[in-house]
């Protein structure tokens, strides 16, 4: 995600002819129109969202009775995608981050208003790099990227040892799509400190240590469960350095079309962390496999980096990714990383 200063970057105002789409963000294809649903859908799609709010209770006085009652339930619900209209509510139930919001009063606060941190240049020359298409982020110094500013000053300055690190603009930006500024703070505390999950501050700590742990593990699964595509990518030098880091550090949030990453979060932030990475990231190995397989080094980057559409939708990648089972292999494979980097102990 490298890229110009931020003063050669920063997109200006959206020109108010621009179509966007239901997410927000700026529409590519010209001359297309977006298909108008049915009313069959719609009625469908409320049928849905009145379940939820029965499932959730009044601001979420019931989520965690009914996940006691019927997990099943809730799994199989999540795993069809939450509403959208809800998203927001549910992730901070499922994160752990409403508990913390409720415990710290006033904290978010007293970090953005009246503490400094190291890190402020460096965010504000990133701010116009993430989601630079959506029009919440497009206005410089608008109300998205001061929100986004907030933020992560805030984090850096909550947890000195990380600071911050330029990949975590796109976890707060999508959380800022959301919910409120010190929601979406709390919710990026609750990942990167491990409110429910493993914590995820390894990914941005210095020499990105879980990255390397993370990347260690998806190659020999790759190599595993896919054999000839792990030996082609050793004949032609490629390592999921190349082109995994950012499915590890933005969790798909980068690169990924919006409705495939949303749907990829709500399973993470609810089922199994960044187990879902690894199961998607796999998924998408194999259902490219036959045409990585015939690609040379140029053009086998060139499609690891840009997914084809087909791929790309949530229907079809999702079910294959869940068809992969690798918690226990992750676990002897983190083992074994630990063991061959293990610093030899000082008499």
């Amino acid at each position: 995600m490298k890229g110009k200063r931020m003063d050669e970057t920063e997109p200006g105002p959206v020109p108010t002819h621009m179509p966007v789409d239901r997410f927000g963000f700026l529409k590519q294809e010209h001359g297309s129109f977006p298909k108008t649903r049915s009313s069959a859908e719609y009625e469908r799609e409320e049928r849905r969202v009145r379940k939820w709010r029965k499932m959730i209770g009044v601001g979420g006085s019931d989520w965690k009775h009914y996940v006691r009652r019927k997990p099943h339930v809730v799994k199989r619900r999540i795993r069809k995608g939450i509403p959208d209209c809800l998203r927001g509510l549910v992730w901070q139930l499922i994160s752990g981050s409403r508990d913390l919001l409720l415990m710290n009063p006033g904290v978010y606060e007293q970090l953005v208003i009246y503490e400094t941190s190291a890190s402020e240049l460096d965010i504000i020359r990133d701010i116009s790099r993430t989601f630079p298409s959506h029009v919440f982020f497009q206005k410089r110094h608008g109300p998205g990227q001061r929100s986004l500013y907030n933020v992560l000053k805030a984090y850096s300055v909550y947890d000195r040892d990380v600071g911050y690190v330029q990949g975590m603009g796109f976890l707060a930006g999508l959380l800022l799509l959301y919910m409120s500024e010190e929601d979406a703070f709390w919710l990026l505390v609750a990942l990167l400190k491990g409110a429910v999950h493993a914590p995820m501050e390894g990914l941005y700590q210095a020499g990105l240590p879980l990255v390397q742990q993370y990347l260690f593990q998806f190659e020999h699964l790759v190599k595993e469960l896919m054999p000839k595509l792990g030996e082609h990518f050793t004949q032609e030098m490629i390592n999921p350095s190349m082109y995994a880091s950012q499915w590890f550090i933005t969790v798909f949030s980068y690169s990924f079309p919006f409705p495939l990453a949303l749907r990829i979060w709500d399973v993470f932030l609810y089922e199994v962390g960044v187990k879902i990475v690894f199961k998607v990231g796999l998924a998408l190995l194999k259902y490219c496999h036959d045409d990585l397989v015939k690609l040379p080094f140029e053009k086998l980057i060139q499609a690891l980096r840009n997914s084809p559409e087909d791929a790309m939708d949530p229907d079809t990648l999702l079910p294959l990714a869940y068809s992969f089972k690798v918690s226990k292999r992750l676990e002897e494979l983190k083992h074994e990383y630990d063991k061959n980097n293990a610093k030899p102990q000082k008499e």
